[in-house]
């Protein structure tokens, strides 16, 4: 084997780098070598790397629990405006993480196709974009990513899915992210009627179009594995153009696969889903009322 750099390899000297402007540098930069060729393997076979279970951090950030995060508000006052796009800046350092490390953990353990990494290599790109873009926005609204605290729930959910690939791809891409989506349509409109076009462009036209993106990977990647455990003797092409046909060429096989997603849910997912659901976004990334409405909160009014 020739010297070069893999991608593996790569990925995880983005995990090992603290500063979060620095690794979004670094991502951006391994992302593009990918893309444009200049990193051309995946991994190394013969190498069996370590992965951090907790990426580098800088300590600037104030860390507290879920539970005692001071409310953000609705966007209509400046210090409100400066707490969620912090809190989002701050989800965003973490998604950069959460890509290259599905691309370190998982791709040569799983032995995923080519495929899989350029699908997370662009996500792992895109969440940097994110993460730069809105830490400038909170420089411009008078703060700085550090001024606030924060939580790492979506990290310890990393965490317990870290042995299992159709689970983190469930519980991250397909929970957390979509949770992402169905929220967003608020968050927009309270930055609009706060008087903060600027932020609520910016979640608009970059973030919110490209978090669909991120959850139709999950969803594709997830019903790979599926697929694949169904029908462990077809090749990678085949398989993924019965993931990308119409579900409805085969509902039985469908059906498999979402009853094996709700499953998946339950086990490593506490609680139910919350609604209300954003339809039309959840649709655009693939995601049919039959992936999550039964996993939601039933309407005990209703009964």
């Amino acid at each position: 084997m020739s010297g070069e750099e893999s991608l593996v390899e790569a990925a995880l000297r983005v995990l090992n780098t603290a500063d979060p402007v620095e690794k979004a540098s670094l991502g951006d930069d391994v992302a593009n070598r990918w893309l444009q060729g200049l990193i051309s393997r995946p991994y190394d076979p013969s190498l069996d790397l370590p992965v951090p279970d907790r990426p580098a951090r800088l300590t600037n950030v104030k860390l507290v629990s879920p539970s005692l995060m001071p409310k953000l508000g609705k966007a209509g006052s400046l210090q409100s405006r400066q707490a969620i796009v912090h809190s989002l800046v701050h989800t965003e350092s973490w998604a950069i993480d959460l890509s290259w490390d599905i691309i370190a953990r998982f791709g040569k353990q799983e032995s995923m196709p080519r495929e899989f990494f350029t699908d997370f290599v662009k996500v792992a790109q895109d969440e940097g974009r994110h993460f730069s873009m809105l830490a400038a926005r909170l420089k411009e609204l008078g703060s700085f990513y550090g001024a606030l605290p924060a939580h790492d729930g979506l990290w310890d959910s990393a965490m317990a899915t870290s042995k299992d690939l159709l689970a983190r791809l469930a519980i991250e891409h397909c929970v957390h992210e979509a949770r992402g989506l169905d929220v967003m349509p608020t968050t927009i409109s309270r930055f609009r009627n706060g008087g903060d076009n600027e932020t609520a462009d910016l979640l608009e036209t970059v973030v919110y179009p490209e978090e669909i993106t991120h959850c139709a990977a999950g969803l594709k990647w997830f019903k790979y594995l599926c697929l694949r455990s169904r029908n462990p003797n077809s090749g990678d092409d085949l398989l993924l153009s019965q993931v990308g046909a119409n579900a409805a060429e085969d509902d039985d096989e469908e059906e498999e696969v979402v009853q094996k997603f709700h499953d998946t849910v339950k086990a490593h997912f506490r609680g139910p889903l919350k609604p209300p659901f954003n339809a039309a976004a959840r649709k655009a990334a693939g995601f049919g009322p039959q992936w999550y409405e039964p996993l939601a909160v039933k309407d005990v009014s209703a009964q």
